[in-house]
């Protein structure tokens, strides 16, 4: 059934990773800029890996900035402030503390594959986001998956069955290498209609912008 929204409507395509709190950032961003543009999205996330060896127990997040990124303790603890300030004002909560660890997000993204089939990948990526943010949960653990599944309206044993039969291994593959070998090399990134990439959490005012010349090329 066509929708009977008069709004226009632009696709969004996001190349993201369920750990990375820009990814979140940006996207309440562009949430913002959507309603104050009055324009509907079309949006489809798509899987990348910010972490691909990390092992099964993960590791200490501040232990993991300083090793990747050479961050002292304080630079660590200003970004980190930095980012719980900035989704105060966006409306979404980020809980840090010492114990706060990054850990693989595989079996995420094939389950963020699953339940685009199902017509509910956006709530899943956005329960996904609050359970390891806002509630320090380990993304990795299958349990806290199909909590997050079910938090998204999907079916729990489905999700599970979904998992364990690999099905969604190579899909997920196939998908992260397209966006790679396009030179993603840094997410959030973001492509409008089909044709202007925005990498980084860009603010919402330079989204509006993408999103004017999105509509003023369709009309």
């Amino acid at each position: 059934m066509a929708s009977s929204d008069p709004r226009p409507i632009v696709q969004i395509d996001i190349v993201s990773d369920v750990v990375c709190p820009w990814c979140i950032v940006g996207f309440r961003q562009l949430d913002l800029a959507l309603q104050q543009q009055n324009v509907l999205a079309k949006l489809r996330w798509h899987p990348f890996e910010l972490n691909p060896t990390m092992p099964p127990e993960g590791q200490n997040l501040r232990e993991h900035i300083a090793e990747k990124y050479g961050s002292t303790p304080a630079q660590s603890q200003q970004a980190r402030d930095h980012l719980t300030q900035l989704g105060d004002e966006l409306g979404f909560r980020f809980n840090f503390d010492d114990d706060s660890r990054i850990v693989n997000t595989f079996a995420a993204h094939q389950l963020l594959g699953w339940a685009e089939a199902q017509g509910r990948q956006h709530p899943l990526k956005l329960a996904l986001f609050e359970a390891y943010f806002t509630n320090q949960r380990d993304v990795s653990k299958t349990d806290v998956l199909l909590d997050a599944v079910q938090a998204a309206g999907l079916d729990r044993d489905a999700a599970r069955a979904a998992l364990e039969s690999g099905t969604h291994v190579a899909p997920t593959r196939d998908k992260q290498q397209f966006w790679t070998s396009r030179g993603i090399s840094g997410v959030p990134s973001m492509v409008f209609g089909g044709k202007y990439l925005l990498t980084g959490a860009q603010g919402t005012d330079t989204y509006e912008q993408a999103l004017q010349r999105c509509l003023t090329e369709a009309a």
